[in-house]
């Protein structure tokens, strides 16, 4: 029977290593060819890996929780084989096959953790067996891996292991000694108030990639906002008169975002600037209009885009973006879809936010902020006022190839257009 190495894929060109987030196949199961083995955690979308063959998972190479990279052996799969007795018979053997191989030093690597005799032959050689998830959380808690008792059989330390000890070790007054190496945290002044309720939380993949491109954006552009508001007036009684319609029509509710969209692209037509991209010394103009959309999912903002969003109905965007919204929502997107938007949407609105500054979706250079609408006294003429429901919009823009001038009428061309809803049917 053949032994077959489950590496991790090619991800996508901008992509080269991941996150082992969760085991779906354990040892000795049975997997078919296709069937996915392992979820890995990526900075944009989760990618499951599947098997290229029939067979059991002989042995888990990676824990979950390490970082592994394109080409990295992950697991080992034996080729047709039968899950329980043979899986386990197989192992067994191959653990007794090494014992005597390795007695000398094995038996010692194995017991050393236990006795703690630190040898020079042991710290040039055997270091203790640990995943690497182990290894980083010992660093974090200040253990020493040579002292933590394993109980894996083959003597590996894992991150339960250290867990135990950390918990063992810090029963006879030893949170002091551990208060410096806490101080990177987020919370170093919880160091300082012994006895109060804390939670430590590790960052996943996304949420750490998202801090990082949001920090590099505000270091490397020169991002300002511009602020207008919209009367929705119009919008809203086209929507309260063809909403039915539309919905037996197109089997899809008519929302604000396909306005939105159709008013943006509008803009974007006019203003070109703003649909580009900054390449060294030189600006990529973009002459197609894949309008992302930033959706709010579990593990963090993401943003689909919607294809050449310039050629679809009021039906098609809405539609387009209902299924991209359930994908996020479900973590089913794949990397095509979050690649390659021009410009980006965002809606602070529906989650009740009245006015922002949304932050460039970098290497875009124009982002808009839709906000919650609010009934407000407005001015009709000189001599009326009138409750109307307004929304703030807020655009912020790359100034280094953007101007001010460019920017506001940009903004103000979205308002006219959302403010004349038929317009947007003139303009495609």
């Amino acid at each position: 029977m053949n032994v077959i190495e489950i590496k991790v894929p090619e991800l996508a060109e901008s992509i080269s290593e991941g996150t082992i987030a969760q085991w779906l196949k354990n040892v000795g199961d049975n997997v078919k060819k296709g069937d996915n083995i392992v979820e890995l955690e990526t900075d944009k979308v989760n990618i499951e890996i599947s098997a290229d063959y029939d067979g059991i998972i002989q042995e888990v190479l990676r824990e979950e929780g390490d970082t592994v990279e394109v080409g990295d052996v992950i697991a080992v799969l034996k080729e047709n084989g039968e899950a329980g007795g043979e899986a386990a018979q197989a192992t067994e053997s191959k653990e007794e096959a090494k014992q005597p191989a390795v007695e000398p030093i094995g038996t010692a690597q194995e017991k050393q953790p236990q006795e703690t005799q630190p040898t020079e032959e042991r710290k040039e050689t055997d270091r203790p067996l640990a995943s690497p998830a182990a290894r980083k959380l010992a660093r974090e808690l200040g253990i020493d891996l040579s002292k933590v008792e394993a109980r894996d059989p083959l003597g590996r330390v894992r991150p339960e292991d250290v867990k135990a000890a950390s918990e063992k070790a810090s029963q006879p007054e030893q949170k002091a000694p551990k208060a410096p190496e806490k101080k990177p945290t987020s919370a170093p002044k919880t160091a300082d108030v012994p006895g109060k309720p804390v939670e430590r939380v590790k960052l996943s993949r996304r949420r750490q990639t998202i801090a990082k491109r949001l920090v590099e954006v505000q270091q490397t552009a020169a991002m300002l906002t511009t602020f207008n508001e919209v009367d929705m007036t119009a919008i809203n009684d086209i929507r309260k008169r063809r909403k039915d319609a539309f919905l037996q029509q197109n089997d899809v509710k008519l929302g604000y975002m396909s306005f939105f969209t159709k008013a943006v692209v509008g803009a974007l037509k006019q203003f070109p600037l703003l649909n580009a991209e900054i390449q060294g010394d030189e600006v990529l103009l973009k002459k197609f209009y894949d309008i992302g959309i930033a959706v709010g999912a579990e593990e963090g903002l993401v943003v689909p885009v919607v294809r050449d969003a310039d050629k679809l109905s009021f039906a098609g965007i809405e539609k387009e973006i209902l299924s991209l919204g359930k994908k996020a929502r479900d973590n089913k997107l794949t990397l095509s879809e979050l690649q390659g938007g021009t410009f980006t949407i965002t809606n602070g609105g529906i989650f009740g936010s009245l006015m922002s500054t949304p932050i460039l979706n970098a290497p875009q250079v124009g982002i808009l902020g839709m906000h919650g609408i609010k009934l407000r006294p407005v001015a009709i003429d000189a001599e009326r006022m009138e409750n109307r429901p307004m929304m703030y919009i807020a655009l912020s823009y790359d100034h280094r190839i953007v101007d001010g001038r460019e920017a506001v009428s940009f903004l103000a061309k979205v308002k006219e257009m959302l403010e004349d809803p038929e317009s947007l049917l003139l303009q495609g």
